[in-house]
């Protein structure tokens, strides 16, 4: 049997020397990045209000009332 191998490491330094500090900095700035993305991906989308053109409520209204200026009403 051959032996296991390695993964390939996800962060490679090209050029310089970062400190221990800088790296696990920069790890952590990563790993919040990927934890935000993660939630905005898997959170619901916010419901979009009904447009006043498709609000069923619309057409049920109150009958109106005979009388003085009745005929302004009947139109709301």
């Amino acid at each position: 049997m051959s032996a296991p191998e390695k993964p390939s490491p996800h962060l490679v330094v090209v050029r310089g020397e970062p400190a221990e500090e800088e790296l696990a900095a920069l790890t952590a700035v990563l790993a919040a990045r990927a934890a935000a993305a993660r939630a905005a991906a898997e959170a619901p989308e916010p419901e979009r209000p009904v447009s006043g053109w498709r609000d069923r409520a619309r057409g049920v209204r109150t009958p109106p009332r005979p009388g003085p200026g009745a005929w302004r009403l009947s139109t709301r």
